[in-house]
């Protein structure tokens, strides 16, 4: 039996949420740059290739970040062809899955014109940066546009949209949490635990 289309529950679900209503965020740098912090102990310690390309990535994003390219797919690309170590890293061809095949993302004709419309809103000002960031870490988990890697793929859009409003978590490590396309508590909650994460001072 296939299993329902994930993304289009997360579809319905982004819609539905509350984006308004997240926590402000510090603009001023903290001590640790909680992404490089990261790379340089757990994801080292696992895998230094994976450290290497995963800080080579996110120098990218920041340097994205710095000259205020709004996300899109082209861009994503780029990080994700030094994440995975590729020549190409294009968007994918066939459903995806994940969770131990619980999780289906379907594609349509319309997925990746989908996709650049959420990352578009990536850089709406109507909405907080939180929330941004939240809603396009959810949105690349759910769009699930690469072949591989779209877990670090989420990350990396996440700081690239703090990033460009000039803040930097001082810790990541608990945002790797597995998240669900039904679950709109869920996605507050990560706007949520982004605000405490930029409240911390290391």
């Amino acid at each position: 039996m296939t299993a329902a289309d994930s993304l289009s529950v997360w579809l319905r679900v982004r819609g539905e949420a509350d984006w308004h209503h997240a926590p402000n965020l510090r603009r001023d740098l903290p001590a640790r740059d909680g992404f490089r912090a990261w790379c340089e102990g757990p994801v080292r310690r696992h895998d230094p290739v994976r450290a290497e390309r995963l800080l080579a990535a996110y120098t990218l994003a920041r340097a994205d970040a710095a000259r205020r390219a709004p996300l899109d797919f082209a861009l994503m690309a780029a990080w994700q062809r030094e994440v995975l170590g590729a020549a190409e890293a294009p968007f994918r061809t066939n459903d995806a899955h994940a969770k131990a095949g619980r999780e289906r993302y379907g594609l349509t004709p319309r997925t990746r014109a989908d996709f650049a419309s959420c990352l578009r809103e990536a850089s709406d000002p109507g909405i907080p940066p939180a929330a941004r960031a939240a809603r396009v870490y959810l949105d690349v988990a759910f769009f699930h546009p690469f072949s591989d890697g779209n877990a670090r793929a989420a990350l990396l859009a996440l700081v690239h949209v703090l990033a460009r409003e000039g803040i930097v978590l001082p810790e990541v490590g608990p945002l790797q949490t597995t998240r669900y396309a039904d679950d709109p508590v869920g996605a507050a909650d990560l706007a949520a635990l982004i605000g405490v994460l930029n409240r911390r001072r290391h």
